[in-house]
């Protein structure tokens, strides 16, 4: 399964953060065996990749609307606070 969440870009970030989720749960249910548990952690460090790519990019491709000196909207490119 670990090989089609990399090869699963087109996967969208809700269902991947489902996924996610969904790992977690049966992680802290601690009922998988180990070699269970080692593959849904990795199968979920994967999926947490896959998620932060996509706000990453998602990110890039935010723009605000702002007005410039005479009054008129323009595009800006999306700042994060923390980048600050």
């Amino acid at each position: 399964m670990m090989a089609k969440v990399n090869k699963s870009k087109d996967v969208s970030f809700e269902k991947a953060l489902e996924k996610l989720e969904k790992i977690v749960e049966e992680l802290e249910n601690g009922d998988l065996p180990l070699e269970g548990s080692l593959k849904k952690y990795e199968e979920g460090v994967n999926l947490a990749r896959l998620c932060r790519e996509k706000l990453d990019k998602a990110k890039k491709t935010i723009e605000t609307l702002a007005k410039n000196s005479e009054g008129m909207f323009q595009k800006e490119p999306f700042e994060d606070e923390e980048e600050e």
